[in-house]
């Protein structure tokens, strides 16, 4: 029987092993908007395209970087929908182990918690996977840290990694980019400069969000000033 059979069922394995429905949930993520981070030594950077469906749409509205704990933020690709129901249970599940212990829960923590989340809509009656990949950026006394969680539930710690519709050759591009040296400083020009690879017309402040955390500092979206100036640095 082909794999087509069964795609209309979220908890039943196709004879080669998969759950279809988790793949069509990742051809969601990669219809979206190219979306990366690059971990340096005294920070993460995280950017993303930010492009609107209508010249009409006010873009002051329009935030992909989130911020989760005063150290964590998140961005993501793919359904945006589904990523504010993502960011909800993450912010509860912070609060609630800062309640329990009286301090921020570790970046590897929260990340784990919304992996489960994800993966419980992979396997329950109901319900579908969400349409969405998420990059999260923290720093905690473990240093700079960057993970991915994909629909399925997987969720692996990255030096650089991109998810979105131009993923590919994003991270062709951070491969050879990358250095186990470079700052944050440098971490931000690589990160505008992977995102001008794939990008279709004009790069600005208007159309990319860019989010740091580090050491000396919590994390927080870059102002369209400041974007601006790093683009007239690398372009």
């Amino acid at each position: 029987m082909a794999e087509s059979a069964y795609s209309f069922s979220l908890t039943t394995f196709s004879p080669s092993g998969k759950l279809v429905q988790i793949e069509h949930a990742l051809n969601a993520v990669n219809q979206g908007a190219t979306s990366l981070g690059i971990k340096a030594r005294d920070g993460v950077v995280i950017a993303t395209e930010k492009k609107l469906p209508s010249v009409l749409v006010d873009k002051e509205s329009v935030k992909k970087i989130v911020q989760l704990t005063p150290e964590i933020g998140v961005i993501y690709s793919g359904m945006g929908p589904d990523s504010r129901i993502l960011v909800r249970k993450a912010r509860k599940a912070a609060q609630m182990y800062f309640m329990t212990y009286n301090e921020r829960i570790p970046v590897a923590q929260l990340v784990r918690e919304v992996a489960t989340v994800m993966q419980e809509f992979t396997q329950s009656g109901g319900v579908r996977p969400f349409g969405v990949s998420l990059l999260i950026a923290g720093y905690d006394s473990h240093g700079p840290q960057l993970y991915q969680a994909d629909p399925s539930g997987t969720y692996f710690a990255w030096k650089a990694s991109a998810i979105g519709k131009n993923m590919t050759d994003a991270k062709e591009f951070l491969e050879k980019r990358y250095s186990e040296d470079m700052l944050l400083e440098d971490a931000i020009g690589a990160a505008l400069l992977t995102l001008k690879e794939g990008f279709e017309g004009a790069m600005d402040e208007d159309n990319i969000e860019v989010g740091i955390v580090g050491k000396d500092h919590e994390f927080r979206s870059l102002s369209k000033s400041e974007i601006k100036d790093y683009l007239e640095e690398i372009l």
